[in-house]
């Protein structure tokens, strides 16, 4: 429903989809269309919403970590560093999880990955109820982040490929918004769980099975990409599938073509033709999720020590802006040229982080500021599931898509394990001033490299 909803508040106003079909139609006299020119079709709302139940699962498993670990310090006896250990276990087990899979989905396939993934995380989910022991908890999340690492490959990959040009913006971006829903759903279900006694946080824990387990049964009626297909040879098979979803007249491009690697998908990655995309891939998104990670994980111990009297609802204030940030963020991503959107977004998350950094606010001052950037990031957020597909051609979409999840997924456990103990040691003031520099960095790398995509069609990206 949020996606219906989003395709048709973004119409011009007194256009109709159908309208846009048959305008569509008749500039094509033999009534055919280019597969990446189809209409908005029911089938890309079931595509797009089985991605996004996904990225609210997976949204949710990293949130409830939070809340669960305070919850959790006297019964598992965790001192700064199992603290840390545990909030970056899941991200830990992203980079792998997300460094291997993109060379398994470009060579043999999405749909078989992106239909079981969530079954698979739903029985992890579940097997947390039942630690005793830290190093238990420690390992279940590691495993819980090596198959979240394989789905927020694939579903990038799956709904990038399957999505028409002029939808595609906000289709992924609608990821983004399910991703924060899952993320703030999680601390709103800690916020009603945390009273009920010495087990609340195992409750917190396994109810993060319920929505993992809902959307596998959603996924299992997705296709196969018609690109990734005729890339492998397949063409019939493609061609079978866009005949089932979109009748007769669509016509798969016949540019896409195998490319001989030399080296494989790694050293093409790296190649002198892709190895800036590659570079801005991974450096844009690590500089955007290292603030969002380990500011979020941590939220009631950082409000806590920027004296905030309620952190509980400082904690609430900040997710609902995210939630509100993430819409925002729908609404405006193909309004706005993509490096503007970065670079801007970069600028404005750093001069409100400075600000909390200069320690000059009262109690409410920091909420609000902490709202502020809770907004600015989660609107920034939506190109975390647009661009880097975007940056490469078919046969590299996973690989890459793989390389930006990781090395984001890498800087975001490295902080969030360094966050107690850096705030234990230096101060929280410092901590935040780290966290300024780090989006700094991230806004002058976008300047130097980043490409402009917002127009590209994928079957031309070679």
């Amino acid at each position: 429903m949020l996606i219906a909803l989003s395709i048709v508040a973004y119409q011009q106003p007194g256009v109709a989809i159908q309208q846009e079909t048959s305008g569509m139609r008749q500039a094509i006299p033999d009534n055919s269309i280019p597969f990446e020119s189809v209409p908005f079709k029911r089938f890309h709302l079931h595509v797009g919403s089985s991605a996004c139940g996904g990225q609210f699962a997976d949204g949710f498993e990293l949130g409830i970590i939070g809340l669960a670990i305070a919850l959790a310090v006297v019964p598992l006896q965790l001192d700064v560093v199992w603290m840390g250990l545990l909030g970056a276990a899941a991200l830990t087990g992203l980079f792998f999880g997300s460094l291997i899979s993109g060379v398994i989905v470009d060579r043999f396939g999405r749909r078989n990955i992106f239909a079981y993934d969530m079954l698979f995380a739903a029985v992890i989910s579940a097997a947390q109820f039942f630690v005793t022991e830290a190093w238990q908890l420690l390992i279940l999340r590691f495993a819980l982040g090596v198959v979240l690492g394989f789905d927020y490959v694939v579903s990038k990959a799956l709904l990038t490929e399957l999505s028409p040009i002029k939808f595609r913006g906000r289709l992924l971006s609608i990821m983004a918004v399910a991703w924060v829903a899952g993320y703030a759903f999680s601390y709103i279900i800690g916020f009603f769980l945390r009273d009920l006694g010495p087990d609340a946080w195992r409750y917190m824990l396994v109810v993060s099975a319920v929505p993992a387990t809902l959307i596998f049964f959603f996924r299992l009626g997705v296709p196969e990409s018609p690109l990734w297909l005729i890339k492998k040879g397949r063409r019939e098979e493609a061609e079978r599938i866009v005949r089932a979803k979109f009748g007769d007249g669509v016509v798969l491009p016949t540019t896409v073509t195998e490319v001989r690697k030399r080296g494989g998908e790694w050293a093409e990655l790296f190649s002198r033709k892709w190895r800036k995309n590659t570079a801005i891939g991974g450096i844009f998104y690590a500089c955007q999720v290292i603030p969002y990670f380990a500011l979020g994980t941590f939220l009631p111990k950082i409000l806590e020590s920027l004296h905030v009297t309620d952190k509980y609802l400082g904690g609430l204030a900040y997710n609902i802006f995210l939630m509100i940030g993430a819409v925002i963020g729908v609404l405006i991503v193909d309004r706005i040229l993509r490096r503007t959107f970065l670079i801007g977004t970069f600028m404005l998350g750093a001069g409100v982080l400075a600000v909390l950094a200069a320690g000059v606010l009262g109690s409410n001052g920091v909420i609000i500021a902490f709202a502020l950037f809770a907004l600015i990031l989660s609107a920034s957020a939506n190109l975390e599931f647009i661009y880097p597909p975007e940056l490469f051609p078919t046969h590299l979409r996973g690989t890459g898509v793989g390389f930006a999840v990781a090395a984001s997924r890498f800087g975001s456990a490295i902080s969030t394990f360094l966050l107690p103990i850096v705030v234990q040691d230096f101060g929280i003031h410092a901590a935040l001033g780290a966290c300024v520099a780090v989006m700094l960095f991230g806004a002058v790398a976008s300047y130097l490299w980043a490409p402009e995509t917002s127009k590209v069609k994928l079957a031309d990206v070679q």
